[in-house]
């Protein structure tokens, strides 16, 4: 049965109250960010909620001062006990049938925003930045197209979850223009490298987890355990910078969405065994709007079930010499491809390293991207009558420096 709320949510929300996902916002005339809950079309003030003392359960009522906090950080600290806490308290609190808030006219006012009059915030002070290489069939595919097909994946890739360390500082949340790079490429013949604009700016359909509780320098997380320190989800698109939409989903509101992984062939090694190895069914899909159009083209549909490795192998695989994880750490997947042509999670495979470009509906072409070419990723879990989404990640592509 479908949840209902006093707030208005249509049935195609990616913010019913089954999701109920976090992030940071500032209303339009504030200078400070604060916690909030998506729900409809509107942001619930976690800081309002808190100054009210409606957080009164057994963790969070001697603990509120969480969300006071320009970042999530402290609250994800907290561990799953207290997000369940928070969860059900929020849950309950927007509920049609709960008058607490839904007959409070000044707490209202005080504490739900129009989303449309907020600005959305990166939602966790993003410490350390780890990207996986996770999926099989993007591996397989850039394999063909770099070293041919006889040796498009190297073993090793089936024995361990892949990862390069990237850097933090350059996460963007959604909706930041993305400045095309510039860089040196391969000299041809006894000519010197060209140095300047990328000539194949690409996008990356990733997702990425944010870590809950970390572990002490020096120890490691069961592969069984490791799904207690990851707090949720968010879109990500890994280009020139990394950009992800604004919107944290809970393993709690994805739980009901768990499918079984594929088989793992050979199978892990112990420290990567798992009682029960899950991914999650969420759609997956790229859509993309040429420079000084108004149509946007989708060009790609995956599933988040595609991944060969799961985020808790991915965690317990990084921590297994001691790394310490932290608070706000984000563990992206990698590009998510599928095994159909159109489930291609970059322009790389779409295009077959432009072999083949992409003709867009307005009759345009795109071997990579252009300037001023604009992406948005988005995504949800599918229930009966209802969504669980992510809402979008987007950006625009502007011209590389001069």
């Amino acid at each position: 049965m479908v949840m209902r709320s006093f707030v208005d949510v249509d049935p195609d929300s990616h913010f019913p109250l089954e999701n109920l996902p976090f992030g940071v916002f500032k209303p339009a005339d504030d200078k400070e960010g604060r916690p909030g809950v998506a729900i409809g079309n509107f942001v619930l003030d976690l800081s309002e909620i808190a100054a009210a003392g409606l957080f009164s359960g057994p963790i969070l009522s001697g603990n509120s001062q969480c969300f006071f906090q320009p970042s999530l950080n402290m609250f994800l600290a907290m561990g799953r006990p207290a997000w369940k806490e928070a969860r059900l308290t929020i849950q309950k609190l927007l509920s049609a049938d709960e008058p607490t808030l839904r007959d409070d006219q000044i707490l209202r006012k005080k504490s739900l925003f129009p989303m449309d009059q907020v600005k959305m915030l990166l939602p966790v002070r993003v410490g350390d930045y780890t990207d996986f290489f996770c999926s099989m069939h993007h591996a397989r595919n850039c394999g063909t197209i770099f070293r041919g097909p006889d040796n498009a994946i190297p073993p090793n890739w089936f024995h361990l979850p892949i990862a390069y360390h990237g850097r933090a500082s350059s996460i963007v949340i959604s909706g930041t223009d993305i400045i095309r790079p510039r860089g040196q490429t391969h000299p041809v013949g006894d000519s010197h490298p060209y140095f300047g604009p990328s000539k194949k700016m690409d996008f990356e359909l990733e997702m990425a987890s944010i870590v809950g509780p970390g572990n002490a320098l020096g120890t490691s997380v069961n592969v069984n355990e490791a799904y207690d320190h990851i707090f949720g989800f968010v879109l990500m698109n890994d280009w020139s910078g990394t950009t992800i939409s604004p919107w944290i989903v809970t393993l709690e509101a994805l739980e009901p969405f768990a499918c079984d992984c594929r088989k793992q062939n050979p199978p892990p090694l112990p420290y990567l065994t798992e009682s029960r190895s899950k991914n999650y069914d969420i759609k997956l899909e790229v859509r993309l709007k040429p420079a000084g159009e108004t149509q946007e083209s989708v060009v790609t549909r995956s599933n988040f079930c595609n991944l060969y490795w799961t985020a808790t192998q991915q965690l317990a695989h990084h921590t297994i010499n001691g790394c310490n994880l932290n608070p706000g750490d984000l563990l992206g997947t990698g590009t998510i491809s599928g095994p159909d042509p159109e489930s291609l999670g970059c322009m790389l495979e779409l295009t077959w390293n432009g072999q083949k470009p992409l003709t867009l509906q307005n009759g345009s072409t795109r071997s990579f991207l252009e300037d001023g070419d604009a992406v948005t990723l988005t995504g949800y879990c599918q229930g009966e009558g209802y969504r669980v989404g992510f809402g979008e990640c987007s950006g625009k592509i502007l011209p590389a420096l001069k």
